[in-house]
């Protein structure tokens, strides 16, 4: 009763300072541990390179510089979700799952080690792109982290906005941004459809398998309170 009747925006900004110390954190911990194996496999591959080939839907997605600000948006976005947990269970819960679905690729990586084709393009011309470039090599490509994430986190903000009852409005903007950052994959030539469908489907099956086992361990909860 007390979620129907307390404003989505009131509830959430209650929840977003619980475990705040662990959320920070946490974070932070957990960005700077994936990067400094991604950039590690990304230097050091352990066999020879698959160059990713171009497709159809790779030629009809131009390169867009503007792109560039919703690609890198990414790391506001994955931090979205544990802001919005309330319990340290919860919060580990979401952690494990996350580095599980990271894990995964990172594995892919290093026995498969994969880079982006050449675009062809003059980065002299985009300084921002160009920087990108420089501190995010070719490699690394399928499957793309960067949608897997984007996808994982995506599906857990929209089952704890729907928690919060908030409004459809705020569903599809999680919805559009998700889409936005999986899309400037592509448009900042950063990756190629093949290492994007491969992102999509880790991201998917990560989320809806951490989410399943959630729903699995509250089920198990109730049941064991209720007997008490």
């Amino acid at each position: 009763m007390t979620s129907l009747k307390t404003p989505w925006y009131r509830q959430i900004a209650a929840v977003i300072p619980k475990q705040i110390t662990l959320k920070s954190i946490g974070t932070t911990l957990f960005i700077s541990l994936f990067f400094g194996a991604y950039f590690y496999l990304l230097k050091t591959p352990a066999y020879p390179t698959t160059v990713m080939p171009f497709t159809l839907l790779d030629r009809v997605i131009g390169f867009q510089p503007l792109a560039l600000p919703m690609y890198l948006s990414l790391w506001v976005y994955v931090s979205l979700p544990p802001a919005l947990l309330a319990t340290r269970r919860e919060l580990y819960g979401y952690g494990l799952a996350m580095a599980g679905t990271c894990l995964v690729g990172l594995i892919v990586f290093y026995f498969w080690p994969t880079a982006v084709p050449a675009a062809h393009i003059d980065w002299a011309q985009y300084p921002d792109v160009n920087f990108l470039k420089n501190m995010d090599a070719s490699g690394n490509a399928c499957p793309s982290l960067h949608v897997a994430t984007a996808v994982f986190s995506g599906f857990w903000l929209h089952h704890l906005l729907r928690r919060f009852y908030a409004p459809l409005w705020i569903l599809i903007v999680n919805s559009t941004w998700c889409i936005g950052i999986v899309y400037s994959t592509i448009a900042t030539r950063q990756h190629v459809a093949i290492d994007v469908m491969a992102g999509l489907v880790l991201g998917g099956v990560g989320a809806y398998l951490s989410w399943r086992n959630r729903l699995d361990a509250s089920a198990i909860g109730d049941v064991r309170h209720a007997s008490i």
